[in-house]
Parts: C-alpha cells; structure tokens; sequence
C-alpha cells in the first residue's frame, strides 16, 4: 500500500505542477522551435523533466523515510547530480566534454561510493568475478552507454515516456517482491512521476521532457537496472522471480535505446559521419515516414518492447549463452524487416506522386485555361455593371 500511495503521491504532484511549469516555460519561451529535424510544428516547451523530478522528490520525501535509505543515499546524490547537467544543458549548452565530465561525477559516485557496479559476470564467456579496477571501469561504461542510449530515443512525443514506464515498472514490483523496499519506492515515485509527464507529453505533446528529463531518466534506469542484475544473481536458483540469464534480463530492459544506439551509430560511421552526427536514422524517423503517427509509433515500440520483457519471463531459467543471442538475432530480424518495409513503402509513395515537369505542365496548362477563359469573359455580352 505504501508503494502504491508513493506512486500516487508522485503522479498528483506531477498533474499539479506540470500546467504550471508550462505555463512558466512559455513565459520564458525555454523550449523547442519548429524546423531542422524537428518534427513538431510549433514552439513546444521544453524542461519538462523538472517537473516529475519535483514530483518524484516531494513523494521521496513524504513516504521513503520508513524505509532504510542509507544503502541508495549516494544514488539519491548522483541522480540530483545528473538532474543538474541536464537542466544547465537546456538552459545553456554545455559542450561535449563538459556534459561527459557532469555525468562521469554522477557515475563514479553511483559504481564507487554507493558500490552499486558489476562484479561478476557469474561464468559468462568463461568469466566470473572481475578485477576490482575492470570493475569499476566496465559498470561506469555500461552506465554511460544506458544514460546516452535513452537520451537519444526522446525525440517523438510520448516514446521515452512510455519506454521509461514499462522499466520503472517492472523494476519496482521486482525489488518489491524481493524485500528491497528503497529500490523499490524509488522506482514507484519514477513511476508516478512519468505518469503525470506522459498526460502532458502524449500526441500532441504540450511539453517535451528535454535533457534535463531524458538524461535523468536514462541515468536512474541504468543505476537501477544494474543493481536488478547484481541482486538477481544473489538469488537462488530456484528463487522466485528469479533470472538465469542476468545479462540478458538487464539488457532487455533498455533493448530498444541500445538497439536504436548502436543501429544510428552503425549507419552514420558506414557514411563516413561521426557516431554524434545528427540526423533522421532513428527507428522512429522510418516509422513516421511510413505514415505513422506519433502515438502510434510509442504504442507499436512500446509494445515490442513490453514483448521482449515477456520474453526474458519465458527464458527465466536458460542461460546468457542461448537468451543473449536469441534475444539478439530477434531484435536485429526485426529491425532488419523494418528498414525493407519501410524502403518499400518509400519508394511505393514516391512513384506514386507526379513529377516535378509533370507538375510544371499542369500547372502551366491550368494557366492558360484560366487566361482563355479571361479572354472569353471579355468578350461575351454579359453585362458586367
């Protein structure tokens, strides 16, 4: 009940102050012009992070005080750290180097202080316990890659929202059933506070959640997803809810920004473009230009998604040498399928459309129909007065 309260205690702080934070977004015009690649086609604010990070925070404060906080008190610190680059960053852009060392502090207080990192790969590839320093080295790369991959997903309406709530879902009713309750409450105050987020952010989105939201959310998911795997481990084997394949279990969670990551970076690099190249690569860019609407497309990956988790449910008690690459080969079929579907489509619509001369002589014989007619009209005997 506590749970549930916390979760509710977040979405009506979230349903509150989102209309004010829009408000005062508008105001101070902080947000997303129209244009470039962006697919909206008016000013939308933007920021809208800080208001379920609020939402979050105040339910934190109202309803995790029961429970033994000191274990995540270096993860409340690194998330209020990463929540801070992420505001300056929508507020003033920060270059690159500077946004890495921001998020290399929140990291390192994440995998050293709080010791929440990867210690084990439990006989994966031949490998068990690893060396204190590849330790820290490896959780600390993992970390960034899961912070950088969601962040890049957040640019359709409602599509990062709904990836973040299948994850905080999930991770919260698992560290629930396995008595880890400070995991557990702050996975629900994420939760109710992404709720809130996504009435507002849903086609058409009244507010985008920008750096300050996409980063935040990206860094607790990989915190949290990397303690799942660590405390699964820990788990009998025949311990409820409990996952052979740890890897693979973690990976599914964050499948589609680590999928969507590595097939952007692929495409740009085989281009001859930096792997940090803007452009329209993106899973969701083939699927709008298919036709798809922005709600439509969260629902359609939000439900591949949900599927692969499902999946990871079925595989419980298989091992990381057959989850891992089933896992992998179904998702780079699929995504295989998806770039000959949608070249297919393109390609059907555009010889579907008339050529530009085609288009120029219509355009010209339209012309001359209008100035014969004219001609007519002069000379008939129509009284014009």
């Amino acid at each position: 009940m506590f749970f549930f309260l916390a979760a509710l205690t977040a979405f009506s702080v979230g349903m509150i102050s989102m209309p004010i934070l829009i408000k005062i977004l508008r105001k101070a015009k902080i947000g997303d012009n129209p244009g470039g690649r962006k697919i909206h086609t008016s000013f939308i604010p933007s920021m809208g992070g800080v208001g379920f990070f609020v939402a979050s925070l105040v339910a934190m404060s109202i309803w995790a005080w029961q429970f033994p906080l000191p274990d995540i008190r270096y993860l409340l610190g690194a998330i209020a750290i990463m929540f801070i680059v992420g505001l300056r960053d929508d507020l003033i852009e920060m270059k690159a180097s500077q946004k890495i060392v921001g998020q290399l502090i929140a990291v390192l207080l994440v995998v050293v202080a709080s010791d929440i990192r990867i210690k084990d790969l439990h006989g994966f590839l031949g490998f068990h316990e690893l060396p204190l320093w590849f330790s820290y080295s490896f959780s600390a790369f993992v970390l960034l890659a899961l912070t950088n991959a969601f962040n890049l997903i957040d640019g359709l309406d409602g599509l990062a929202g709904t990836m973040a709530m299948l994850v905080f879902g999930f991770l919260g009713t698992w560290f629930l059933v396995q008595g880890l309750e400070s995991y557990a409450v702050l996975s629900f105050t994420f939760l109710g506070g992404i709720l809130a987020f996504l009435m507002f952010n849903w086609h058409p989105a009244k507010i985008f959640m920008g750096d300050t939201g996409s980063l935040l959310l990206g860094f607790t998911q990989g915190a949290l997803i990397i303690a799942f795997m660590e405390y699964n481990a820990t788990l009998p084997e025949d311990g409820f809810l409990q996952f052979e394949p740890v890897f693979t279990s973690g990976i599914v969670l964050m499948l589609y920004p680590l999928y969507d990551m590595a097939r952007v970076f692929t495409r740009r690099l085989s281009q001859g473009k930096g792997p940090m190249t803007p452009d329209k690569s993106h899973v969701h860019h083939f699927l709008m230009r298919m036709g798809l609407k922005h709600n439509q497309v969260a629902l359609m990956l939000g439900a591949l998604q949900l599927s692969f988790i499902l999946l990871i449910f079925v595989m419980a008690d298989v091992s990381d040498h057959i989850a891992l690459p089933i896992v992998s080969a179904l998702a780079l079929f699929l995504g295989y399928r998806l770039d000959k579907i949608t070249v297919k489509y393109v390609k059907r619509k555009v010889h579907k459309q008339p050529r530009i001369l085609d288009m120029k002589s219509r355009a010209s014989r339209k012309h001359a129909q209008v100035s014969l007619d004219a001609e007519k009209l002069k000379s008939s005997k129509i009284n014009l007065n």
